[in-house]
């Protein structure tokens, strides 16, 4: 099973809205027909496809791991907010600790 981040990049990928991400797997998959092809079919009203395009990116990111890290440094930096929204990053997380994420938060809090 893919990391979480490879299924969030594969999102991204099968909307085909992040250019520069897009363009750095398409790349690294022009010798392979059949990566190429699972680029090109993922799309986020089919999620069977973005699966596969996800294990296709584990699989690419463990053979090649300068691509992986290049990979998540572009999904990255192509992560931002739109219209007033929040885009949240958190990194490693030690097993066992928490994250909270707020916004518009009013009033006293208690954890």
């Amino acid at each position: 099973m893919p990391e979480p981040i490879l299924t969030a990049v594969a999102t991204a990928l099968a909307t085909k809205a992040a250019t520069g991400l897009y363009d750095l797997v398409k790349r690294k998959f022009s010798g392979n027909s059949k990566a190429t092809a699972e680029l090109e079919a993922a799309t986020p009203d089919d999620p069977a496809t973005v699966t596969a395009l996800a294990e296709r990116l584990d699989e690419a990111s463990r053979q090649d791991p300068e691509f992986g890290a290049a990979l998540r440094t572009e999904f990255e930096v192509h992560q931002e907010a739109r219209s007033g929204g929040v885009t949240n990053h958190v990194g490693t997380v030690a097993e066992g600790a928490k994250v909270v994420q707020l916004r518009d938060v009013q009033g006293n809090i208690s954890l």
